[in-house]
């Protein structure tokens, strides 16, 4: 299929200027390519996940070019080889169409720049012993190649002998697993294959030298030992290089190649929680929340483990755990949405699931560590990636409205480097009864960015300041006033008057979220809507939300810090407000729970609270009403805080 063909379709279909212009930089043509205006959804032979068809607000936006009859696009030098891995669990319960979904799929990525490497995971299959049956594994590969090469060439081949099986014992770092008694033995046999477009498929067969003979292995030491070497972090061929040799070694294999991406196709989904109303985590800082993650995971299976001793005979996520526990809703129909078996499932299947995703978590965990910031996974089912699901419109409470159709979470990750939904969305109550069993669990991960929130609310919980727990102050040790002042400043573009500004929010900050080195980051202070008002009836305020320019849009730092504030802070609700002609209002009328053009003001006030009424002229409405209202800006151009 034409280059400039597929780059036309990217550029009608990403939902925003700077993620087209992004994915272009970064997955740029290796020479000037031609392209010839074309009607937006016509058939370029990429389904980009039946999403991308005409949309009046994308054929209504700029295109960028500057002459509407020609555009060209010219690199003179070639870029690295962009690489994801590709893990398939459990293919031998996947159907023929939805595998056939799948290899158009794992094509399209390829022809947008994306080059696949496969390892198949035969999940129930012996492991660490003398192979019994390699005719299976082979089978199942064999599968996924005939679906990759229905869709075209160069299509796929299986790989063989690119394995081996060492005596070295597994090797982790603090927090991360660094190496497995398997490598990479042929690195010229992988990168020879991805250069020509091939899509490489890996069996979880390795051989042992020693005994001369084929054991199966952990795919994920397999996923491992493909991250080490295509990152250039280890190889064989560096054992006998002097130090000089091999950094010039490591630093070439890391210009050439751009390890970018792990996708797991797991039948159960993405990790599990109840917080999001699809019943999967929609992103997941990793250096922020894998501990958290992690421990719900294994508390819910110590949970099922006690129901059983007890001799319960069905699992009761009721009796097992409280309401307030991430997993008690999702456990009791975990695997009846993924494998669709008989109504009731066994304690054991459920312990089993779990186990499943805290290990896609480890696995998570330890591939993003030894990657750069930028790369990312994705976690969703095989029907998912495959868009298999009939397309339906869901209906909207706002006459001759439909939401737009499923989007393929793998096409739109690679275009946009997010999930399919934000994660600081709130969780909407579902329309169908069923909705646990129709939805559409997809998890994206990023190694991440630490959260500080200081104080700690699980610690020392935020309440207004009294006489026994005074307010936090910026003179703190543990704030860098400096930091936070240019993280203000660049995120607003004005200079802050940072004598008043620290004058008006003495006594009353409330706490401050700081988003990796200071990249993002709020102050939320409590207000008194009237003199001398009694401490409960202080108001929780988001002061200022701040994103430094350069993390506008990417790496999801916005979402990190509202997910914190709504989350951790004040999860029974806030308020702000914010200039009517804020570009961002958009974005915060989306996560919020209501907003309210404030009449003579150039005000909108949003909050997050539930149960507000505008009706309501006396009560918690016309606090934050007075808060919005009467708070004084503090910059140091007074003109901007004319309102």
């Amino acid at each position: 299929m034409p280059v400039d063909a597929i780059f036309l379709d990217v550029l009608s279909s990403t939902a925003t200027r700077r993620e087209a212009k992004t994915y272009l930089q970064r997955y740029s043509p290796q020479k000037a390519v031609h392209m010839q205006p074309q009607k937006l959804g016509q058939n370029v032979g990429v389904n980009l996940g039946s999403l991308y068809l005409p949309i009046r607000s994308v054929d209504e936006s700029p295109i960028f070019t500057q002459n509407p009859a020609r555009t060209t696009f010219s690199d003179t030098k070639a870029g690295p080889l962009h690489v994801a891995l590709v893990k398939v669990k459990s293919p031998q319960i996947v159907e023929d169409a939805t595998l056939d979904g799948i290899g158009l799929t794992l094509s399209q990525l390829s022809r947008l720049g994306l080059n696949c490497i496969v390892v198949v995971d035969l999940t129930g299959s012996e492991v660490d012993g003398a192979l019994p049956r390699p005719l299976k594994a082979i089978d199942q590969v064999d599968r996924i190649v005939e679906a990759i090469d229905r869709h075209g060439r160069p299509g796929a081949r299986r790989l063989d002998n690119a394995l081996e099986i060492t005596s070295f014992d597994p090797v982790s770092a603090a927090s991360i697993k660094l190496r497995g008694a398997t490598r990479v033995t042929n690195r010229n046999l992988l990168l020879t294959a991805i250069r020509r477009g091939i899509i490489p498929v890996i069996a979880p067969i390795a051989f042992k030298k020693e005994i001369q003979k084929l054991f199966s292995v952990s795919p994920d030491d397999i996923l491992l030992a493909l991250t080490q070497d295509l990152a250039g972090l280890y190889s064989n061929t560096f054992n006998d290089d002097e130090p000089e040799k091999v950094v010039a070694k490591m630093s070439s294999l890391q210009t050439d190649l751009s390890l970018d991406r792990l996708i797991i196709l797991d039948p159960l989904g993405g990790i599990p929680s109840t917080d999001q109303a699809h019943g999967a985590h929609v992103f997941i800082n990793i250096e922020h929340e894998y501990d958290d993650i992690r421990h719900d995971l294994l508390g819910s299976c110590a949970g099922i483990h006690r129901t059983r001793n007890a001799k319960v005979p069905r699992f009761d996520p009721a009796r097992a755990f409280p309401l307030s526990s991430p997993l008690s809703k999702l456990a009791s129909n975990e695997l009846k949405s993924a494998f669709n078996p008989v109504e009731e499932t066994s304690n054991e299947e459920v312990v089993e699931s779990l186990k499943s995703h805290v290990q896609n978590l480890d696995l998570l965990k330890n591939i993003l560590g030894l990657l750069p910031p930028t790369s990312s996974a994705i976690v969703t089912t095989p029907r998912e990636a495959a868009n298999f699901r009939p397309i339906t419109y869901t209906p909207s409470s706002v006459p001759d409205v439909r939401t737009r159709r499923r989007r393929n979470p793998l096409i739109h990750n690679l275009l946009t480097d997010k999930p399919v939904f934000s994660s600081s969305l709130p969780a909407r109550p579902s329309r169908s009864p069923d909705s646990a069993s129709t939805s559409a669990p997809s998890t994206f991960a990023k190694r991440g960015m630490p959260v500080t929130i200081i104080p700690d609310p699980q610690l020392y919980p935020w309440k207004p300041p009294a006489a026994s727990s005074p307010s936090l102050n910026l003179s703190d040790p543990c704030v860098d006033m400096a930091r936070l002042v240019y993280l203000i400043e660049d995120s607003f573009n004005q200079k802050l008057d940072v004598p008043h500004y620290i004058s008006r929010i003495s006594g009353r900050i409330a706490g401050i979220i700081i988003c990796g080195n200071y990249e993002g980051g709020a102050i939320l202070t409590w207000e008194a809507p009237y003199p001398d008002c009694n401490p409960e009836r202080m108001v929780p305020y988001l002061d200022k939300f701040a994103v430094l320019k350069r993390s506008q849009g990417a790496g999801g730092v916005a979402d990190i810090v509202f997910k914190a504030m709504v989350g951790d802070c004040f999860p029974h609700g806030v308020c702000w407000r914010s200039r009517q002609n804020n570009p961002v209002n958009k974005w915060y009328f989306e996560r919020s729970k209501g907003t309210w053009k404030m009449p003579h003001t150039n005000w909108t006030m949003f909050w997050t609270t539930d149960g507000i009424e505008a009706s309501d002229e006396r009560g918690v409405f016309a606090d934050y009403a007075k808060v919005c209202r009467d708070v004084v800006p503090s910059w140091a151009d007074q003109k901007a805080g004319i309102d």
